[in-house]
């Protein structure tokens, strides 16, 4: 596969994009928009801690065929931050994504998403499947998978303390810009990432862990989930150490269409930025069948 090059760090995107706004049942939500407004659409999901520009390595190589819609999610830089956990509810966050694909005037997209982001749209294509064309997730495996890793993985149950702490009572406050900024963002990005924290809410990201995380005593996922009855394109870093590789197995038991894995040996829980010109060049090629 021929990589395709990126735009030296996709200078100056934030200048190229259209600023965009859905409206969620009350809830604003920001998108960075790319590409023709007539292409096909692609709507992308960030996950914690960070916000649009996530993408920015995709963005421009995506949107020379399709129109690129990349959304902050609701807690996050310019995106509203409704108080209170129950407003961080899967089914609202699934919402905020189909707000964004009816305020770019269409019916359906190709869904992409990374950790959250990703979580959110496997939850789109299982539960909203008329709006999604195709599917996209980065380093976040089926929910199935992690649950199951979950409860029997004692390795997984160790490396989602993370997760623990976030749904402590006041986590948040332990929380600065520079601190999230420091987690995986590249030094060059960092002053972006700390600007955008500085208008995100911490609470409001800690919220996706305490309605959403499973908490112990862990159990494996009951009751029935539909099938993902879509292309599947699935993104796993194997240094990954917050979402270990193991829960991608029997993924194909969970999706009623073609799935293509694609696994990452020198990538981290970040794929799409530390192997960005393979997962650039996989997307588009893939697109394009």
């Amino acid at each position: 596969m021929t990589a395709i090059p990126l735009l030296a760090a996709s200078a100056g995107l934030e200048d190229r994009v259209e600023h965009l706004y859905a409206d969620s049942n009350g809830v604003k939500i920001h998108y960075a928009a790319l590409g023709p407004k007539e292409a096909p659409l692609v709507v992308m999901i960030h996950g914690f801690p960070d916000f649009w520009y996530s993408w920015r390595h995709q963005m421009d190589a995506l949107a020379k065929t399709h129109r690129v819609a990349a959304l902050d999610l609701r807690g996050y830089n310019l995106s509203d931050k409704p108080d209170g956990v129950e407003n961080y509810d899967m089914k609202l966050l699934a919402g905020d994504v189909l707000a964004v694909i009816r305020h770019a005037g269409r019916e359906r997209a190709v869904v992409a998403g990374h950790d959250w982001g990703g979580a959110i749209a496997w939850s789109v294509a299982m539960f909203a499947p008329q709006a999604v064309e195709r599917l996209i997730v980065v380093n976040l495996p089926h929910p199935r998978g992690l649950g199951r890793e979950l409860a029997n993985n004692p390795e997984q149950q160790k490396n989602s303390q993370y997760a623990r702490d976030f749904q402590q009572p006041g986590a948040h406050e332990k929380l600065t810009p520079e601190m999230l900024a420091g987690f995986a963002v590249p030094e060059s990005e960092r002053p972006k990432y700390i600007e955008a924290f500085r208008r995100s809410s911490f609470e409001a990201m800690l919220n996706y862990y305490k309605r959403n995380y499973p908490r112990p005593p862990y159990r494996e996922p009951e009751g029935d989930m539909p099938k993902v009855n879509v292309p599947v394109l699935l993104f796993h870093g194997l240094k990954d150490r917050a979402l270990l590789p193991a829960a991608l197995n029997g993924t194909w038991e969970w999706v009623g269409s073609e799935l293509t894995l694609v696994t990452l040996p020198d990538a981290g829980h970040w794929s799409h930025w530390d192997a960005a010109d393979r997962v650039t060049a996989a997307m588009a090629a893939w697109l394009a069948r």
